[in-house]
């Protein structure tokens, strides 16, 4: 079974972008608009996203509920939760 992913984005005006994906490097290039149309909607304005974070878990369901408490999280500490290095897949 795939794990799977909570990752942020760092977006071109400066925004962050939170997610959970299966495949981390189809799901950037998705956002980046490099596969066509798909990618969300709040990125395709943002344009260049990076990834800045990404945290393994267990089920979709363990990424779903760890996305939803960064997303609570004000910008500051998402900040601070960035700054723990991403290791690039």
């Amino acid at each position: 079974m795939k794990p799977w992913y909570v990752y942020i984005l760092h977006c071109a005006d400066h925004s962050l972008y939170t997610g959970i994906t299966t495949d981390l490097k189809r799901r950037v290039e998705e956002h980046n608009g490099n596969t066509g149309t798909l990618g969300a909607k709040y990125t395709r304005s943002r344009r260049p996203v990076k990834l800045v974070y990404q945290e393994e878990c267990s089920s979709r369901a363990e990424a779903a509920a760890r996305e939803h408490k960064i997303k609570c999280l004000n910008r500051l500490d998402k900040l601070e939760l960035i700054k723990t290095p991403v290791i690039k897949i």
